[in-house]
């Protein structure tokens, strides 16, 4: 499997690029990427759904707006995310299921906290990837974290 994501430094923040081999893809390892730098991700489980739904002018305001949202789930209801599956997305609306359970100090090891996705850096892009077989492509996320 290719790489998922890569964690950016940044002078007082923090930040990721996050890859698909389509959109929908590269928005859920952006998730999942928030997610990993704020807790060990082994230990969660996936047994509970929330359904997510976000609109924004573009798509990489609409990649803001995602991850907001699931810090803001994690901040108001206690809640961590591992799994995520993106149903619709276009250029201004996301609709997905994360399934992740209720935070649990006693099992989850929280990492660092994360206060938003910024603007900062922000790309979304789509790229040509040369294969064997002729071109293709893929996408990257990349996103900052206000920590």
């Amino acid at each position: 499997m290719a790489k998922r994501f890569e964690v950016i430094d940044h002078t007082a923040d923090i930040g990721i690029a996050a890859y698909g081999a389509d959109l929908k893809e590269a928005f859920a390892n952006a998730a999942y990427a928030l997610f990993s730098l704020m807790v060990d991700l082994e230990g969660v489980g996936d047994a509970s759904c929330h359904e997510v739904e976000v609109t924004a002018e573009d798509r990489a305001e609409l990649l803001v707006a995602w991850l907001n949202e699931l810090i803001y789930l994690f901040e108001v209801e206690d809640v961590l995310f591992k799994r995520f599956e993106i149903g619709e997305l276009d250029e201004t609306r996301l609709r997905a299921s994360c399934y992740g359970e209720k935070i649990d100090l006693e099992r989850h090891k929280i990492k660092i906290g994360v206060k938003a996705a910024t603007y900062h850096m922000l790309k979304v892009e789509e790229r040509d990837v040369g294969t064997h077989g002729g071109r293709a492509k893929d996408f990257r996320v990349q996103v900052l974290f206000d920590i």
